[in-house]
């Protein structure tokens, strides 16, 4: 296993195919971790942890896009040893497709399967200055998104935590540039909640062009977090897609 980027909260060494998780800017792994209990025992779920939280809190998030592939695609090695497929939420969403072409290129296991989910497909990417508002705004723009508790943004010192590495994130994906544009032959499954504010359907449907293979577009009642209201329909629809049930 690779270390601190990496953690698999249910062991499965039989399990047909592997799902990793890659969260949004500033979040955690813990988005995920409910999902242990939904999934079968044919799905071995494991939670990519990105620099900058939790247990690597201490730690810089690359500057660039590009970097950060690098590190995670060797970090990610000893556990593409079978199939394995991908979820990302939002900038996760970005994160598992740069990851997916990365691989391509080093002509490595891509995945069986991408989901991307609550994120506009790389021809409608909006750059943002998310990254360079004030620590006032910023806390407003999250609350508005949902995801993050606003009892947790009025305590200094948790914002004093927090914010940095949420700045890192957004810096990130908001100055990200696509790395290529090939097409991958896997399926991509795009998800998102009707309620987004941030999302347009006409933008998530975008992500069937960048796929040879099937495309299909899950709504959902709720907002950029919907899978948090609803995680037994997402984990289903996912175990369906998989055809591991």
């Amino acid at each position: 296993m690779s270390g601190a980027w990496l953690q698999i909260p249910r062991p499965q060494p039989k399990a047909a195919i592997r799902l990793l998780c890659l969260p949004h800017a500033g979040g955690t792994a813990s988005l995920y971790r409910p999902w242990a209990k939904l999934l079968p025992d044919s799905i071995e779920l494991v939670l990519v942890c990105l620099p900058g939280r939790e247990q690597r809190c201490n730690e810089a998030m690359p500057a660039d896009m590009q970097t950060l592939i690098t590190l995670l695609s060797r970090a990610i090695k000893p556990v593409i040893d079978k199939p394995w497929a991908v979820f990302g939420h939002s900038m996760g969403a970005t994160v598992a497709h740069e990851l997916a072409l990365s691989l391509y290129r080093q002509k490595l296991c891509g995945p069986e399967h991408i989901f991307v989910s609550a994120r506009e497909a790389p021809q409608f990417q909006k750059s943002g200055n998310v990254h360079q508002l004030s620590d006032e705004s910023l806390c407003q723009q999250l609350i508005e998104l949902g995801g993050t508790s606003p009892e947790l943004l009025e305590i200094p010192e948790l914002r004093a935590l927090l914010l940095p590495a949420i700045r890192q994130d957004y810096r990130l994906i908001e100055t990200s540039k696509m790395s290529s544009d090939q097409l991958l032959d896997c399926p991509i499954t795009a998800m998102l909640g009707r309620n987004d504010p941030e999302l347009s359907t006409d933008e998530a449907r975008g992500w069937q062009q960048w796929t040879n293979g099937e495309f299909q577009l899950n709504e959902y009642a709720g907002n950029h977090f919907y899978l948090s209201d609803c995680p037994d329909l997402v984990v289903g629809h996912i175990v369906q897609k998989l055809r591991l049930a």
